[in-house]
């Protein structure tokens, strides 16, 4: 059962009384017994002071039954019991008993302080009269010299029946006192908690979503701004809430709306968003709730998820889906660690790209075959002709068929690598020998344009499997650039490895390629400058051909432009 705040203040009050009372009651009656036998002590030692004299005197002239009878006559008078005693212990006159019936007085209590210090005192329960008495007991003397010892004893009933009448009314107080504090506990409680019950009560109304409650208290204390300032909280959550449900809403609209195929995997796997397309592609009303394995039966798609998932990064990857193609995008999202998939589809640019290289490699195979006739006729009419004029004709006609007959191999070679038809014949392959074979190639050019080639092998390169012959073709490519597009200065080709990968580095010292070109220089029939291209015979293509023999091989390849110094190509290709 739930304690209320009330039960715990006013039970917490009530403990407290109690706690007081009972620490507080038992202090004070012993207080004021010990009050009342002190006031009573000092009496009775001044009773013995004041009848020192008379006693010392009957006592001196041995007047015994004289003194017996005084202090019997005394006793009743003042009603108090008094007893004379020698300095051996022997009672020698007593208010309430006949002393020869008495027995010896020496071994006690307040005989024996009285002796010893002049004043003693007792409180003890008397054999003699059956009843609790207190004991004062001061020498006899008289020009000093002892001659007993003048007792004086009061009953303790007298004074247990006062306290029993006081401890009454103290009681009495005591109740009185303890039913206001109650009665004020109980007000105070009950003011306290009933607007906090009430805040309660709010608070379960807001949490069940109705923000129009308000609590409204009188008075100005600490929970009366508490009620305020639940009240503002409220109307700012109802705003808050109003702008989120719109702009939920809004989101909605926005992700329904949108074309591609969208969802949200959780780290679980399981599917928590998606939209309309989504559905429609993977051809499922309900997938929400649903594990992306049940949604998409894709080994393609499940190996992107888990890449993801592990590397926590975001991955764009292809994949087939009902006969149709769609660019996968997935993003990681650390703070929920779910992951974001875009589904775009890119059938329609898929079929387009291959009919671009079907037509490219339908037209190369049918150049191929006039340009070889051509080339063919001008070389036999150059050999017969020895007309200057006809010569220099025969000439350009025979640079531009060349020029176009390097175009259609390059296509045909493009094609088939971005085709993947050409497969790769792997062997073993010692890069530093195959740089170093490579370069004598250069040596003529190098001597013509006068410029100087530092290579810097890596005497620990590990062998790696490649094809030599496609590595051939990516060397003399980017070397044969270095070297044409440098007019002074040198070429430098470093190789070196890494975490098992091996990177290839051949920079020099040409012109820069503007930095908006870089992002596109691999790009098929791309070139930085038009006229330098034509120039030097340049076709457009090589750099194409590099990145994808490159790709080929696992590896990845880098251009960096250095202002001042050059051009930077970097090639890493996996052990």
């Amino acid at each position: 059962m739930k304690n209320s705040i009330f039960l715990k203040i006013f039970s917490g009050y009530l403990l407290i009384v109690i706690v007081i009372l009972a620490i507080t009651f038992p202090f004070s009656f012993r207080a004021i017994r010990h009050h009342h036998i002190d006031t009573l002590t000092d009496s009775l030692k001044n009773l013995c002071v004041t009848l020192n004299f008379k006693i010392s005197s009957l006592l001196e002239d041995n007047r015994l039954e004289d003194l017996d009878s005084f202090i019997k006559d005394l006793g009743k008078e003042i009603e108090t019991r008094i007893t004379v005693i020698n300095p051996e212990g022997a009672v020698l006159a007593d208010s309430e008993k006949k002393p020869s019936l008495m027995e010896n007085h020496r071994k006690r209590f307040e005989i024996i302080e009285a002796i010893k210090y002049g004043f003693g005192t007792s409180l003890r329960y008397s054999a003699s009269v059956k009843e609790e008495m207190l004991y004062v007991a001061v020498p006899i003397e008289n020009n000093g010299v002892t001659y007993g010892i003048l007792r004086a004893s009061l009953f303790l009933k007298e004074i247990n029946s006062l306290l029993n009448n006081l401890k009454m009314n103290i009681i009495k107080v005591a109740a009185i006192i303890v039913i206001i504090l109650l009665i004020g506990a109980f007000l105070f409680s009950r003011n306290l908690s009933k607007p906090l019950n009430e805040l309660g009560h709010a608070s379960r109304k807001v949490a069940q979503g109705d923000f129009s409650i308000k609590v409204l208290l009188k008075g100005r204390n600490e929970i009366k701004e508490l009620a305020d300032s639940f009240n503002y909280m409220t109307d700012q959550i109802n705003t808050l809430f109003s702008q989120l449900s719109n702009q939920k809403e809004e989101l909605n609209s926005i992700i329904s709306s949108i074309n591609e195929g969208l969802c949200v995997i959780d780290k679980e796997g399981v599917i928590s968003i998606s939209n309309k397309s989504f559905n429609n592609i993977v051809q499922n009303d309900s997938v929400k709730g649903k594990t992306y394995w049940e949604v998409l039966r894709i080994t393609r798609f499940d190996e992107l998820i888990q890449a993801v998932q592990r590397e926590k990064n975001s991955i764009v990857n292809e994949i087939e889906l009902n006969n149709r193609t769609f660019l996968c995008s997935a993003t990681y999202c650390a703070n929920k660690e779910e992951i974001v998939v875009t589904l775009h589809d890119i059938t329609k640019i898929k079929n387009l790209e291959k009919t671009k290289k079907d037509f490219v490699t339908n037209v190369s195979h049918e150049l191929r075959t006039p340009l070889t006739a051509i080339k063919g006729f001008v070389e036999t009419l150059h050999d017969t002709n020895d007309n200057e004029e006809d010569q220099h004709y025969l000439n350009i006609i025979k640079r531009h068929t060349d020029r176009v007959i390097r175009i259609v191999n390059d296509l045909l070679l493009l094609s088939k690598l971005e085709g993947k038809s050409d497969s790769l014949e792997l062997d073993k392959v010692n890069l530093n020998n195959l740089i170093e074979n490579i370069l004598k190639i250069f040596e003529q050019n190098l001597k013509e344009k006068n410029l100087v080639l530092k290579f810097n092998p890596d005497s620990s390169l590990p062998v790696i499997k490649a094809d030599p012959f496609k590595l051939e073709q990516v060397f003399i490519n980017l070397i044969d650039n270095a070297i044409k597009y440098t007019e002074r200065g040198e070429v430098v080709i470093s190789l070196s490895h890494k975490k098992g990968m091996v990177t290839i580095e051949i920079q020099d010292t040409g012109i820069c390629i503007p930095k908006e070109h870089l992002s596109r220089i691999f790009e098929r029939f791309y070139v930085v400058d038009t006229s330098r291209s034509r120039k030097l015979g340049g076709t457009g293509l090589g750099l194409s051909i590099v990145k994808h023999i490159v790709h080929l091989h696992n590896g990845r390849i880098d251009v960096k432009n250095i202002p001042g110094t050059g051009t930077n190509f970097i090639v890493t290709l996996p052990v």
